[in-house]
Parts: C-alpha cells; sequence; structure tokens
C-alpha cells in the first residue's frame, strides 16, 4: 500500500511538472528572414538585397509582417542616398524559414530575368534592416 501511494505521488508530480514546463505558444513568431526588392517604372535597374535574419521582427497572428512599411522605407532611403535611385517602389519579401524564401526569391529573379529588359543588381551588403519602430 505504501509503494502505492508512493508511486501515484510520483506520478502527479510527473504531471504537474510536465505542464509546468510547456512552452505557451506565442501567438507572435519572432525572428524572420527578410529580403528587400526594388523596382522602378522610369529604370531598368532592380535591386534586391541579401536575405536577411532580423531577430526583432514579428509576424502577426495573420502571417504578416509587423512594420512592413517603415522595413521599406529603410530599403527606399537607402537607394536614394547611397545609389541615387529616385522613385523607386521597394517591397519586402519575408519568411520565418531561410530555405522557403530562397526558393520564392529564386522563382521572382527567373520571373525578371525572363524578359530579358531589366537589369537585376545586389544592394550592397553594408545595408541592414533595423528594427522597425511601433508607434
Amino acid at each position: 500500500m505504501q509503494y502505492i501511494k508512493l508511486l501515484c505521488f510520483l506520478f502527479a508530480i510527473s504531471i504537474v511538472v510536465g505542464a509546468a514546463a510547456k512552452k505557451s505558444k506565442d501567438k507572435n513568431k519572432y525572428g524572420v528572414y527578410m529580403v528587400g526588392v526594388s523596382a522602378s517604372f522610369t529604370d531598368s535597374l532592380v535591386y534586391i538585397t541579401d536575405i536577411q535574419f532580423l531577430d526583432s521582427a514579428v509576424v502577426d497572428s495573420k502571417g504578416f509582417l509587423v512594420g512592413r512599411s517603415q522595413y521599406s522605407l529603410q530599403l527606399k532611403d537607402y537607394l536614394e542616398t547611397k545609389e541615387n535611385g529616385k522613385n523607386r517602389t521597394c517591397f519586402m519579401f519575408f519568411n520565418v524559414k531561410k530555405n522557403k524564401l530562397q526558393k520564392e526569391l529564386s522563382q521572382l529573379k527567373e520571373k525578371y530575368k525572363k524578359g530579358g529588359s531589366l537589369v537585376l543588381k545586389s544592394v550592397n551588403p553594408e545595408f541592414k534592416f533595423e528594427k522597425a519602430e511601433m508607434y
């Protein structure tokens, strides 16, 4: 009888410890791989950044990158000041998995190369995305 009580007590403790140690699922996913692309209707150059991991970036519960417009503006400002790129439209590609983003980026590059009239150019590796400010 004493062993049964001890066994039940240990079983109850293991259940409680297991439940307490289980991670709670966070609705926001932190850490995102990002690529910026910039094109213009008046220019044949298409700028593409390297894939960058930003640990402070957040994907909300609907799957959208929080502050994505600010990341686009960071790239636009950089290209206007450093590359003399006026009137550029910048957009972001992102994913929490790097290999999925690489696949998406390679498909995008193939589409741009297919036409033959656009020139793909890498953005200087000194450009790094910074944490978006939440208002």
